[in-house]
């Protein structure tokens, strides 16, 4: 039964990683934007939830020539860590069957 809850517990955190990364997505389509007005309230929510994540890697990254290429590095850790839920989910799932069946 506890191997059920936490499994659940990593798919729901990889789903919320799913979730941000398309948030993510959406932010660095609209920096290839100049006009976008920020002072919008969904752009600028959009940058508020990404942009303390993005600038952990802008100090890791500079940008070259002016091309900003942090957010490389900030998909790949986020696909990393949803790709380390999504195992331990099925490692905790499996536990819980063989609990059941095995």
């Amino acid at each position: 039964m506890t191997s059920t809850i936490i499994s659940n517990l990593f798919g729901v955190l990889a789903q919320t990683l799913q979730l941000y990364s398309f948030i993510l997505i959406i932010r660095v389509l609209l920096t290839w934007f100049p006009n976008v007005d920020w002072s919008n309230p969904i752009f600028s929510n959009i940058s508020a939830v990404t942009d303390p994540y993005l600038n952990l890697f802008r100090g890791i990254i500079p940008a070259i020539g002016g091309l900003d290429i942090s957010p490389i590095l900030a998909f790949l850790l986020l696909n990393v860590l949803e790709s380390v839920l999504g195992t331990l989910r099925y490692t905790f799932l499996n536990a819980s069957l063989s609990g059941i069946y095995g």
